[in-house]
């Protein structure tokens, strides 16, 4: 058999090449025009930053739990509409306004700033701990 006459799978329609295991930064771009201007300027504010900021990892927390990626599976409705399209269904969804959208942000923001708080006071307990006993 011909390797261009392949039968396909069924599988190959359930998986789409849009689809990750958690919320992918590529994505945000695509969020910037589904609510009003103050998450327009939110979005483009972030955009600005670079990838490993710590506004930046916030909002891929953020998407993480609106979108729900921690539940989502290879063989979901979801994972077969790709990433894109989840995280644009759950802004556009969001019942709240932009403000309070805003407030979920800012609390998988101090989320993270306190995450790199304990990293950086676990880290300084290290170094004292091999200065002490050398």
């Amino acid at each position: 058999m011909c390797a261009d006459r392949v039968k396909p799978s069924i599988f190959d329609s359930m998986y789409n090449s849009d689809t990750e295991i958690l919320f992918p930064p590529r994505v945000i771009p695509s969020l910037r025009n589904l609510r009003g201007a103050i998450w327009h300027d939110f979005v483009d504010g972030l955009l600005e930053k670079d990838p490993l900021d710590p506004e930046r990892c916030a909002f891929v927390l953020f998407m993480i739990r609106l979108s729900g990626c921690v539940s989502c599976s290879a063989d979901s409705y979801r994972a077969m509409r790709g990433c894109t399209e989840c995280a644009r269904q759950a802004v556009r969804r969001f019942q709240g306004s932009d403000l309070e959208l805003l407030d979920l942000f800012v609390d998988a923001r101090q989320e993270i700033d306190r995450y790199l708080c304990d990293k950086q006071i676990d880290g300084f307990k290290h170094v004292l701990k091999d200065d002490m006993y050398g």
